[in-house]
This record gives structure tokens, C-alpha cells and sequence, in this order.
């Protein structure tokens, strides 16, 4: 005997309406077929499921057990198709991204909190590595979504979205003497120590900074290096350096350190934050991509 979704339903509606009648009528059926179907499912499973009267029927104890499974089943269905839906539309279903350090203090928090407003079926998982990791497991599988910042190599086969452009800062020490001007140049710190991100941890920043200072005329002098936003604003915030850094991080900087614009128009005071896939990506990939233009660009 198949168990069928509508047998299932015709069994039930016998049970609610306790009068074949009634039930018939709520399936939009005849009699006779349905009290023939509940016969059939009776004598599929060998037990009696329905008292018979003459003013109506109840379930036995069997049925009565039999009809909770069943409604159990029905549910369970209705879910099962649902998250099936669900997934193929990106609604639901887990999402590895992979991310560079410096993006984390504002573009993953936003993306974040957008993905648990409107998508809260999709399960976010986080690893933070170096660029080239991070492109590299995204190629590989390990990773359905990487975030990267430019200049970053990409390996070959990947696509690439460019969703928010950040431009670079002078991070001085708040008694610096430039510190309380409008903007300045980034010549005018050819004289200074430099903090520089450290090639291998932060590669986009540190060849940014390399080429925005070499297009202004000077290499930057290094007094110190650093694997990390904290350790850049922290040398900063003791006094002893400078730094140019993404401008957004003034939301996040330490007591001690200002950030003042930077004048010119050079490509090299821009960096663009670039997302990465593959073009097979699946419906949740491309649901994040959707949030990631409404909310990250801005």
C-alpha cells in the first residue's frame, strides 16, 4: 500500500469531521470513494482505525495514534518542501566566507546584520586568512564567497564584484603637527616614520601604501610594522610614527590617533573592496551578493 499525501488528508478529514458525509463534502468528493479509501489504508495496515455508527464514526485508539503520526508526516512534508524552496532561492542553507582582516571592523558587521534582518535562514560562517588564502579557498571549494581588497590577486576562473571603494587617510598622533589640519598632502609626510602594514599579513595595504608614497615622491622611512589594524593604530596612538590608512577606520581608532584627509586624486588614495566566487555559485552565494550591493557600497 503507498501512503500517499492525499490518503493521509482524506483519513484525517474523516477524523476532524468524526461523518464520512461531511468529510466528503469538505474534500470536495463523493462519499463512497473516501469511505472506500479509508478501507483500503484500514486493511493496508491490518488494524481497524475508525468506529462506524449510525451517527457518525471516531477513531480507535490506533487511530487516534495513527492520526497524529500522520499529521506529523504531512508537516513534516510541508517543511521539507518548503526549505527545499527555501535553499533554491538562497533563503536558507550555510554560506562560508572568507575575509581579510582589515575589512572586518565595518563592511562584515553590516553585511552581517543584513543577512540576519532579511535572510535570517542563511548561516554565516567566518574564517579570516591573507588575501591569496582566501581567493585560493574560494577557487578550491573550501570558500563560497571571499572578500578581498585591491590590489589583490585573483586566481584565474574566479569572478569578481567590486562593492565599496575606501580611500586613504593620514593616521597621525593627536599632538602631530598636522594633526588639526583640514587635509594635506601625503608628501607632507615624507619626512616622517611610518607604521607600514606588514607585507605578508596585509599585502593589498601594504603595496597601497607603497605606491601612493612613491607617487608622491618619497619611500616611506619605517619605524615599525604591523600585522594588524590594532598594532597600526596602536604604534600611531603612542606617538612614535605615521600611517595611511582606510579612512573608515576613524570610527574604530584608538584615543591618541586623528585621521586627516588626504588631498590629490591619485587611483592610489583608492581601494576598492572586491568580492570573489565562483560562476557556478548557488542561490544563497548570489542572495549575499544581492545585500552586499544594498548595504556595503554606502
Amino acid at each position: 500500500m503507498e501512503l500517499t499525501r492525499r490518503l493521509l488528508e482524506q483519513f484525517l478529514a474523516v477524523v476532524d469531521e468524526q461523518h464520512f458525509g461531511r468529510a466528503a463534502e469538505r474534500l470536495s468528493m463523493s462519499q463512497p470513494p473516501l469511505s472506500q479509501a479509508v478501507q483500503r489504508l484500514e486493511r493496508g495496515i491490518g488494524v481497524t482505525l475508525l468506529e462506524r455508527g449510525p451517527r457518525g464514526v471516531r477513531p480507535t485508539p490506533a487511530g487516534t495514534a495513527f492520526a497524529a503520526d500522520a499529521r506529523r508526516m504531512l508537516n513534516l512534508q510541508d517543511a521539507a518542501l518548503e526549505r527545499a524552496r527555501r535553499v533554491a532561492h538562497g533563503l536558507e542553507g550555510d554560506v562560508r566566507v572568507g575575509y581579510v582582516s582589515i575589512l572586518s571592523h565595518r563592511h562584515l558587521p553590516r553585511l552581517l546584520d543584513a543577512a540576519a534582518r532579511e535572510t535570517p535562514g542563511l548561516r554565516i560562517k567566518l574564517r579570516q586568512d591573507s588575501s591569496a588564502s582566501v581567493a585560493e579557498m574560494v577557487r578550491s571549494g573550501a570558500l563560497d564567497l571571499g572578500f578581498l581588497r585591491d590590489p589583490s590577486p585573483v586566481p584565474a576562473g574566479l569572478v569578481t564584484r567590486d562593492v565599496a571603494v575606501e580611500r586613504l587617510a593620514a593616521a597621525l598622533p593627536t599632538g602631530h603637527r598636522l594633526a588639526g589640519e583640514e587635509a594635506i598632502g601625503l608628501a607632507d609626510l615624507r619626512a616622517e616614520d611610518f607604521v607600514l602594514p606588514d607585507a605578508t599579513a596585509l599585502p593589498a595595504l601594504a603595496q597601497q601604501l607603497q605606491l601612493a608614497c612613491h607617487e608622491a615622491g618619497f619611500t616611506p622611512r619605517p619605524r615599525a610594522a604591523a600585522d594588524d589594524l590594532t598594532g597600526l593604530l596602536s604604534y600611531v596612538a603612542s606617538g612614535l610614527c605615521v600611517s595611511a590608512l582606510p579612512e573608515t577606520l576613524r570610527e574604530f581608532a584608538l584615543p591618541g590617533v586623528v585621521f586627516v584627509p588626504l588631498r590629490g586624486t591619485s587611483a592610489n588614495l583608492d581601494t576598492r573592496i572586491t568580492a570573489v566566487f565562483r560562476p557556478d555559485t548557488d542561490a544563497a552565494v548570489q542572495r549575499l551578493l544581492h545585500l552586499i550591493a544594498r548595504h556595503m557600497s554606502d
